[in-house]
């Protein structure tokens, strides 16, 4: 069975796409990650997203720009911390994407 990590459902949160399994929206996801939160922050406080969940709602966001542009910095990439090449290692190629679920960690000047 394969699963579908990002669900749109008119009957469910509204109709705001989601993540499967859990009560969280790909905005409340993109939210926290903006408001610093790095990818263990999120599976140890949302240990049912999974690492494959949390890629798939930043993926989703970045094909829909248009909804979630105050999520995106000026040069296209997601804002907040996203994973690093380590963690991204264990993700279909698919979602291992440039400035959107990889993002390079930022070292201090």
């Amino acid at each position: 069975m394969t699963i579908k990590w990002v669900k749109v459902d008119p009957l469910v949160m509204n109709g705001e796409p989601f993540c499967y399994g859990t009560r969280l929206t790909v905005r409340q996801v993109l939210e926290l990650r903006r408001n610093g939160y790095a990818l263990v922050d999120l599976l140890k406080d949302h240990p049912e997203l999974r690492l494959m969940g949390i890629a798939s709602a930043y993926a989703y966001a970045a094909d829909h720009r248009d909804h979630y542009a105050d999520f995106f910095e000026a040069d296209g990439s997601l804002v907040g911390p996203g994973y690093t090449a380590d963690e991204a290692a264990a993700l279909p190629e698919r979602l291992r994407i440039p400035g959107i679920v990889v993002k390079a960690v930022a070292t201090p000047v």
